[in-house]
């Protein structure tokens, strides 16, 4: 299990950056981390792994406690691993090379074996042997995935991990890799921008605001009993909407256009997402954004249903 006992950290000459971070998590289990650019989420990441030193509190894993540099010549818990946004690959040796830079050359069956399944976890068989200064950013990060996973840790530790890997190809790498961490039974924590990382894979979410906690809990109870407008804007945009004095978060998906209402509202814009349109609308002087399956005029004149308050 890691445990995080009541953390604090600040770099020199700077405002506190973690503030009193407590929670915990155990063998096998995924965490995702969120929160807007700035509060904290790398850092935490960075600490965890044991590339800093506490102001207050302390890690470990188990009984193990883990120390930064302050007490360890090189930094960085033994049987974790971190992909940080720069990889740190190594540039002119190819792609499997990278992988295997960690595994034994006493056992090159083995390592062998070990490198062309981490290949087909990252999809880069065709690429086995290329150089790694000839890859793409997004190819670069899937190296780096790949080769923190050569020695199987115990935890791995995740920073964006799929921020400049191509749509097409995040989807099925985010699937490959989440199936692969779980089959293994290693823990992940993975701090990130996209709520698919954490309504899809995650078993909590943590969402960081003003350097705090604010919640860590299940991403299904996250998503569906909104607390925080903040917290519902991670996933998507957001409607708080003001009806007989009561304020209601709501997603577009959950206002509809109907025939027949007393919630009159006027279109101001409409946005083609692929499937439907996002529609906004101009609502007691309130902009709401609501999902429609057509696109409707600017000026139009619509009816809103709108889910009670409970």
């Amino acid at each position: 299990m890691l445990t995080v006992n009541h953390i604090s950290f600040h770099y020199p000459k700077s405002k506190i950056v973690l503030n009193d971070f407590n929670f915990s998590l155990n063998q096998g289990e995924h965490l995702c981390v969120m929160g807007e650019s700035g509060c904290g989420k790398s850092t935490l990441l960075k600490a965890i792994y044991g590339l800093l030193d506490l102001n207050k509190g302390s890690i470990h894993w188990n009984d193990e406690q883990i120390l930064g540099p302050e007490f360890n010549l090189v930094p960085g818990f033994d049987t974790f691993k971190y992909v940080a946004q720069d990889f740190d690959l190594m540039p002119y040796i190819s792609v499997s090379e990278n992988i295997k830079k960690y595994l034994s050359r006493f056992y090159p069956k083995e390592s062998e074996q070990r490198t062309q399944e981490l290949l087909e976890v990252i999809e880069m068989k065709a690429f086995e042997n290329t150089k790694v200064k000839n890859l793409s950013g997004g190819q670069k990060q899937r190296v780096a995935i790949a080769r923190a996973l050569a020695k199987e840790p115990v935890l791995l530790l995740l920073d964006e991990p799929f921020s400049q890997i191509d749509n097409f190809k995040k989807n099925t790498l985010r699937r490959n890799l989440f199936q692969y961490l779980k089959e293994k039974n290693i823990a992940c924590i993975v701090a990130t921008h996209d709520k698919n990382d954490a309504l899809s894979f995650a078993d909590y979410l943590l969402v960081i605001k003003d350097n705090k906690i604010l919640i860590n809990e299940n991403p299904e109870d996250a998503y569906a009993n909104p607390k925080e407008k903040y917290v519902t804007s991670l996933f998507d945009d957001v409607n708080e909407v003001i009806i007989n004095n009561k304020k209601q978060l709501l997603y577009p998906h959950q206002i509809k256009i109907i025939e027949k209402s007393n919630l009159q509202a006027q279109v101001t814009n409409a946005y083609y997402k692929g499937g439907f349109w996002l529609i906004e609308v101009s609502f007691n002087n309130q902009l709401l954004f609501v999902n429609h399956a057509n696109a409707l005029s600017k000026g139009a004149k619509v009816n809103l249903g709108i889910k009670k308050v409970t």
